[in-house]
């Protein structure tokens, strides 16, 4: 019997309307500095993708990693070959750092009050999010600070997802075995083999295929199993 059920975070429950790179050019124009959106964003997705993993400590990693975040905007501006004297690098970095914490910038997908409202008298409710500490206000300004226990983040727990060690940490958390946890989310290998990998039930988010409408017939199947 399923008694809790885990999401992810970005990309599952919330988004950005705009892109990465909007916010980048409109954080980097309010320090006099002109970078086209678009180079931003496929800068950004190309360094995402170069970005060294950052290291499984098993506990709080130092500064909730900003120190990685900063070395991946330092590596996007310099992918758009913006002069460092064209641009307080710092100052911008604190900036764009902290807007993401800030109301409106993140959105809830349309389906998620109401499907959270629907599972909540039934199942426990939990977050597994390779974040850091600024999901915190941004569940705050969605009107969701307080339906998750536990709330799990990577940057806090020393582990990323796939790595098993932050499923088990959860389960352990929640005080349930694999067997009776569902996770939900959207990426193929952190998300579904992560969880799959630990023995738990797992929701394959695939929008615009499925939504978090069909989790609740999952959880049906899985009661008459």
């Amino acid at each position: 019997m399923i008694k809790i059920i885990f999401f992810d975070a970005a990309g599952t429950l919330f988004f950005l309307p705009r892109g990465v790179g909007w916010h980048y050019r409109a954080v980097a124009a309010l320090h006099g500095c002109s970078i086209d959106e678009a180079s931003l964003q496929r800068a950004f997705g190309a360094v995402w993708k170069e970005m060294p993993a950052r290291p499984a400590s098993r506990g709080a990693r130092p500064d909730d990693d900003k120190d990685w975040w900063r070395e991946l905007v330092e590596r996007v501006l310099d992918r758009c070959d913006v002069p460092t004297a064209q641009l307080d690098r710092a100052a911008y970095f604190k900036e764009l750092y902290c807007g993401f914490t800030r109301p409106g910038i993140w959105e809830l997908f349309p389906e998620v009050r109401e499907v959270l409202a629907t599972l909540r008298p039934r199942f426990r409710l939990g977050v597994i999010s390779n974040f850091d500490g600024r999901l915190r206000p941004i569940l705050g300004h969605l009107g969701l600070a307080d339906w998750f226990d536990p709330l799990i983040i990577s940057s806090e727990a020393g582990m990323d997802k796939p790595d098993p060690g932050i499923f088990q940490r959860a389960l352990a958390l929640a005080g349930v075995t694999p067997d009776e946890a569902l996770h939900v989310g959207d990426d193929p290998v952190c998300d579904w083999q992560g969880a799959e990998s630990v023995g738990l039930h797992v929701f394959q988010l695939a929008r615009p295929s499925n939504s978090l409408r069909d989790v609740p017939a999952l959880l049906t199947a899985l009661s008459a199993s």
